[in-house]
């Protein structure tokens, strides 16, 4: 997708994957719903939940446009008072996965042709009625959109799907990728000079 910028150039939109960490309080969500509302960037998905910390929350979304528009959403991602640490995993080595859930219309001479699509795909029937079936799929997006274009011949009853979440695989740096605000938790908890920090116990195995 592509548009003409102020200065009469085509600016090409891309699509970016950005991970916030944020503090796990009433309200975040709407804040940064409301920011990106009120200046007219795009979602093209977001999704939100607990970490390893119950303190913190992880929101991952997916936003388009030209690389000066989305180096705003990062700023303004950034000066939102419960960001902890913004994050973009476009570039990086991540893992991505999209959770699908569709009912399809399947009498009982066509569940042995869904059955083999589901197997393919590597999904699940997880629902048997008279005449339809939902199955559970995960995956990459374009793995998730192939398959909802392959049942739409057998009619989609319902279709409910999580947007995507990733996480960087083990082999990326942790300091790895865009942050726009350093972690306050970190600077919180930073020691004068010359003191080393305790070392964590290791969890159990």
């Amino acid at each position: 997708m592509s548009r003409v910028n102020g200065t009469g150039m085509e600016a090409k939109d891309h699509k970016h994957v950005l991970n916030v960490l944020v503090q796990n309080q009433p309200g975040v969500l709407a804040h940064i719903a409301g920011m990106f509302a009120s200046r007219g960037f795009n979602i093209d998905s977001l999704v939100v939940g607990r970490t390893e910390d119950p303190a913190l929350s992880r929101v991952v979304l997916v936003t388009s446009g030209d690389e000066p528009t989305l180096e705003q959403v990062r700023k303004q991602l950034g000066k939102i008072i419960t960001t902890v640490k913004v994050r973009d995993l476009t570039e990086q080595s991540c893992v991505h996965r999209d959770l699908l859930l569709i009912q399809v219309y399947c009498p009982p001479e066509r569940r042995g042709e869904i059955r083999q699509i589901t197997e393919v795909f590597r999904g699940s029937i997880v629902d048997v009625a008279s005449r339809s079936v939902i199955v559970q799929l995960t995956g990459s997006e374009e793995k998730v959109e192939a398959f909802i274009e392959l049942c739409r011949p057998y009619g989609i009853q319902q279709l409910a799907r999580t947007g995507l979440i990733a996480i960087p695989r083990a082999s990326q740096r942790a300091d790895a990728g865009r942050s726009q605000r350093p972690s306050r938790r970190r600077a919180a908890n930073a020691k004068p000079s010359g003191q080393h920090p305790a070392v964590p116990p290791m969890p159990p195995s």
